[in-house]
């Protein structure tokens, strides 16, 4: 890892076409700004754990379906949402 020391308006190139700005600096957080090509995404790194966990979480569950299936067990069918028409309040006709 590189640790760099950076103030308010420095910046940072990485090859590539990225820049990383200080945008500010409080007590206790730093704002930065984040400029690069648009086919690249740009992920908060909590927001990919929680994709990652959500999809080792939903290829366990999608094996456990296939077992239970190689059993002959019926799997439960997924829960139908309501539709607009039948969400809605009912009309009273004139």
């Amino acid at each position: 890892m590189l640790i760099l020391g950076r103030r308010e308006g420095d910046s940072i190139l990485i090859e590539g076409g990225i820049r990383i700005v200080v945008v500010s600096c409080d007590r206790g957080s730093v704002r930065l700004g984040i400029e690069a090509p648009p086919e690249l995404k740009i992920l908060r790194g909590e927001i990919a754990q929680q994709v990652a966990t959500e999809n080792q979480r939903a290829s366990a569950s999608q094996g456990a379906g296939a077992w239970i299936e190689s059993l002959g067990a019926p799997t439960p069918a997924p829960k139908a949402e309501p539709s607009s028409e039948q969400a809605s309040e009912p009309r009273a006709d004139a």
